[in-house]
């Protein structure tokens, strides 16, 4: 079952014009559920007009460094951004499940490493979180952020950014890439490119001494610097990434005729277990796993439901499974037999999959 907890809002701090930082606390009795690693995100739930929506926010506060917070941004008929910027208020309590995430990194003190970072928008969130952890607990490891903004007015977490750098003199260093606002350097203005991402590899940023590259932004952006940083060098096992928006939902799956004369045209039965209770319902023909559960009034754990935040992630013990997108799981975790369940239609007709892992 999806558990949510109440949390309590004790601030609310503006960043910029169209985005807040909501600080937040457990009951007591909680607690222990809201421990959270570096990189994770909280997923909220609230009803609007009677329907229950489903958001998640990364958290952008250092585990044991302060108190938990995350970073809201508003977009354009965000019903939950809208709804964080414009009327939550301290004192109000947010339904909210466990944190969650991969998108984090194994912290060793006594290691020296060079981080490279980089963020766009509101992409800042998760990185902040990291960076602040790995300056914190790993003294001789370096970070470099690549931030990309629309303008200066629009740079989220701009003050803490620049508190960090200067808190860290010599181990950070922060490179802004603007779309609108001209620079003193030209490289620092307009798009990242992978001409762009070239340059910086070329006279700013020595790649060879890079450890690991962590990417959090839109789905183009992310192959463009990805694909940047393969063509310099740099191994794809050293890239990690998060999204924080799906570029491509709605994506055709690789296999679209075997999906649509097994999966697509036939009813297929579906043996689930979760929180150690079992169920087999009846799927529709071209249901998702997370839709067939829902339908039958069983609350497995979701969120996005874009294929993004990885919250409805399931193993499939047997049968077989196509995902739509994958914007969350490693290679390694398919292999392993992991799938997102919202992205997930059956190419056999019996599938058993299991959430208690």
């Amino acid at each position: 079952m999806a558990k949510f907890h109440a949390l309590t809002v004790t601030a609310i701090d503006k960043t910029t014009r169209d985005a807040v930082v909501v600080t937040l606390a457990a009951d007591p009795a909680d607690q222990a559920h809201f421990d959270f690693r570096h990189g994770q995100y909280l997923t909220f739930r609230r009803a609007f007009g009677g329907q229950e929506l489903r958001r998640s926010y990364s958290i952008c506060s250092a585990p044991g460094d302060g108190p938990m917070q995350v970073g809201i941004k508003r977009v354009d008929g965000g019903a939950f951004s809208g709804f964080a910027n414009t009327e939550l208020r301290v004192g109000d309590r947010l339904e909210a499940m466990a944190p969650a995430g991969s998108f984090t990194t194994e912290i060793a003190p006594e290691m020296a490493r060079n981080y490279l970072c980089f963020a766009a928008g509101s992409g800042i969130t998760p990185i902040l979180s990291i960076m602040r952890t790995v300056l914190a607990r790993e003294p001789q490891s370096t970070v470099t952020l690549v931030y990309a903004n629309r303008s200066m007015n629009t740079i989220m977490f701009r003050e803490e950014v620049e508190d960090l750098k200067n808190r860290h003199m010599g181990r950070m260093t922060v490179i802004h890439i603007l779309g609108r606002d001209a620079q003193d350097i030209d490289l620092f203005t307009g798009r990242i490119t992978a001409e762009k991402c070239a340059a910086l590899f070329r006279y700013w940023i020595d790649l060879p001494r890079m450890d690991l590259s962590l990417i959090c932004g839109p789905e183009p952006l992310r192959e463009v610097i990805t694909d940047a940083l393969l063509s310099a060098g740099m191994a794809r096992e050293n890239i990690r990434y998060e999204l924080f928006a799906a570029g491509q939902q709605g994506r055709l799956p690789r296999d679209r005729a075997r999906l649509a004369e097994v999966g697509g045209a036939q009813a297929a039965r579906l043996t689930l277990t979760l929180d150690g209770a079992t169920r087999v319902i009846s799927m529709a023909p071209g249901q998702t796993l997370l839709e067939a559960a829902l339908e039958n009034a069983i609350d497995v754990p979701y969120a996005c439901t874009a294929g993004v935040c990885s919250t409805c992630r399931c193993r499939v013990i047997s049968g077989e499974v196509e995902m739509a997108a994958n914007h969350a799981l490693e290679d390694y975790e398919v292999r392993q037999g992991f799938a997102l369940s919202c992205q997930s239609r059956p190419l056999t007709a019996e599938i058993e999959v299991e959430y208690d892992h």
